[in-house]
């Protein structure tokens, strides 16, 4: 799972990693949704109404597919959905709204979902990486890299983290023999 507020770039990232041509629900923004997207503050034109899809091969037996979760709150009912079966998320942030973060690892945290914060890069990082730890106060064993969403091999880098970090975190649980 790729999730993050509205405008975030998860939409971008599964476009720029996905082996496939991505399924992709961005609709233009209209009147109606003045109001209610705050997507004009964001220069977006389109919006994901259900979720993207991507997939990544990691060898002949081992795919991982991606999803890309909407960032409206009015879309948020579809995210428990979503959560079913997945091993690991990203939450994608952009340090100009970081509040816009807390719903993504609040929902992840309450389904037990593991995850790791990758701060997109759409220009010079506003914040240190200290400084987003700090204020999305995420304990030290989350993962929080860098990225730029629209480059395939940052977003490689950021899925390679999330693997990294669920391989971790299921060697810690494995028993002893």
């Amino acid at each position: 799972m790729i999730v993050g507020g509205f405008g975030v770039g998860k939409t971008t990232m599964v476009g720029s990693v996905s082996e496939i041509r991505p399924l992709s629900t961005e609709e233009t923004m209209t009147q109606a949704g003045v109001g209610i997207d705050d997507g004009a503050s964001h220069g977006k034109t389109t919006t994901t109404v259900a979720f993207d899809f991507g997939r990544i091969s990691l060898n002949e037996r081992m795919v991982l597919y991606l999803f890309g979760a909407p960032g409206q709150e009015r879309f948020w009912f579809l995210w428990d959905r979503l959560f079913s079966g997945t091993l690991g998320a990203v939450v994608l942030v952009d340090t100009d709204r970081l509040a816009d973060s807390w719903y993504s690892i609040d929902r992840l945290e309450h389904h037990g979902t593991p995850f790791i914060v990758a701060r997109n890069n759409f220009g010079a990082p506003k914040h240190s990486l200290d400084q987003v730890r700090q204020a999305l106060d995420l304990s030290p064993d989350v993962p929080l890299v860098d990225c730029d969403a629209r480059r395939r091999d940052s977003s490689k880098s950021v899925l390679l983290a999330l693997v990294h970090h669920l391989f971790a975190l299921s060697s810690v649980r494995e028993p002893t023999r």
